[in-house]
């Protein structure tokens, strides 16, 4: 017969402060996703029927470039999030898993960098 109260038995198990933030933040970032992936839509669109020079100079318009930034960044931290859940769930050694999430976490932040890097220059050098 165990004697111990349920906070005793908890002890050790980890917290659940961090588990509510990252909840919401996947939640925000989805929520902002919504309009900017139509706004993205539309500029593939353009892409596809417009030339270069034009799309180029719609890319550097400041609300433009804005949207693309916003966007890249809620995708790379929305989808480090995500893969973060997936790894925690679905992988069960302990070492494994935290270099999973630091690799992904890095993918997630060199990708983001290169795609913003890409948006400063058309926006920049045209």
């Amino acid at each position: 017969m165990d004697y111990r109260a349920p906070l005793a038995k908890a002890r050790g198990l980890g917290s659940a402060k961090s588990g509510t933030h990252h909840w919401w933040m996947q939640r925000v970032t989805a929520v902002m996703l919504i309009p900017l992936t139509f706004w993205l839509v539309l500029f593939l669109n353009l892409t596809f029927t417009a030339s270069y020079v034009q799309t180029v100079t719609w890319l550097a318009s400041p609300i433009n470039s804005i949207a693309m930034i916003t966007w890249i960044l809620m995708v790379c931290y929305h989808a480090a999030l995500g893969l973060q859940v997936v790894i925690e769930d679905y992988v069960a050694a302990s070492g494994v898993k935290i270099v999973t999430i630091w690799l992904v976490n890095l993918t997630m932040l060199l990708l983001a960098v290169t795609a913003l890097l890409g948006v400063f220059r058309i926006t920049l050098l045209g």
